[in-house]
């Protein structure tokens, strides 16, 4: 099983993300909100085959959240 890290910084609703994703077999993969490289936050974390994939449903997550919390 592959042991990288995937890093991704995002910019979501005028707030900056680093987002981690690490591989938790050989085709899926956890990402999750860091605060501090390596140390996750309480968010739960989202799954997919790749760490883009991962990734992304994260960041479409946290993009609805805005969206929902500003109103539009």
């Amino acid at each position: 099983m592959n042991t990288s890290v995937h890093r991704f910084n995002e910019s979501i609703g005028g707030r900056d993300y680093l987002i981690e994703a690490t591989p938790v077999a050989d085709d899926r993969w956890r990402a999750y909100l860091v605060r501090i490289p390596g140390v996750p936050t309480a968010l739960m974390p989202f799954y997919g085959p790749t760490p883009e994939e991962a990734a992304r449903q994260l960041c479409d997550w946290l993009t609805r959240a805005h969206r929902a919390s500003s109103g539009h």
